[in-house]
């Protein structure tokens, strides 16, 4: 996992800007919209100290996956939050947990947050229990988003 590039956008873009991929969550309508999300929460890193992560897979270094700690900047106001989103060709096998686990140990270790929040789609299924495997709690229906917000109370140290 590593900071995106501007050379890493067009792969992003290939699963993010997928309606089919991101069936369960927003996908970027163009290529210019896929680049701007992901460079304004790049700025956003440089305030909060996170942001998402490219996440490739380690044997062929391609890019399966975006996402770990953020502030929406799009819909800053639920605070620091989880979020994944994973190329077809990385479901079912266990990155989107291994996402998590990172991302939680590192809000844990190296910020000062007291909890994050998450949102899964009421069909995601494999998304509703990669969250409460993980400790997140159900908090509520949005309906506004069509998504569950779950909750973690972090434990720093």
């Amino acid at each position: 996992m590593s900071p995106p590039t501007l050379s890493d956008i067009p792969d992003l873009y290939a699963f993010l800007g997928d309606r089919d991929a991101m069936h369960h969550t927003r996908h970027d309508e163009s290529f210019a919209a896929c680049r701007k999300r992901v460079f304004v929460h790049e700025w956003r890193r440089r305030h909060d100290g996170f942001a998402p992560w490219v996440v490739r897979r380690a044997e062929q270094q391609d890019i399966i996956g975006w996402g770990g700690l953020y502030i929406d900047p799009f819909d800053p106001g639920w605070g620091p939050e989880l979020g994944y989103y994973f190329h077809p060709k990385g479901w079912g096998q266990g990155y989107a947990s291994e996402l998590a686990r990172a991302a939680i140990d590192f809000a844990n270790d190296f910020t000062g947050l007291e909890a994050l929040t998450a949102f899964a789609h009421p069909e995601n299924t494999p998304s509703r229990k990669l969250l409460l495997r993980h400790g997140f709690a159900h908090i509520d229906f949005v309906p506004a988003m069509n998504r569950d917000r779950f909750g973690l109370s972090l434990h720093r140290g």
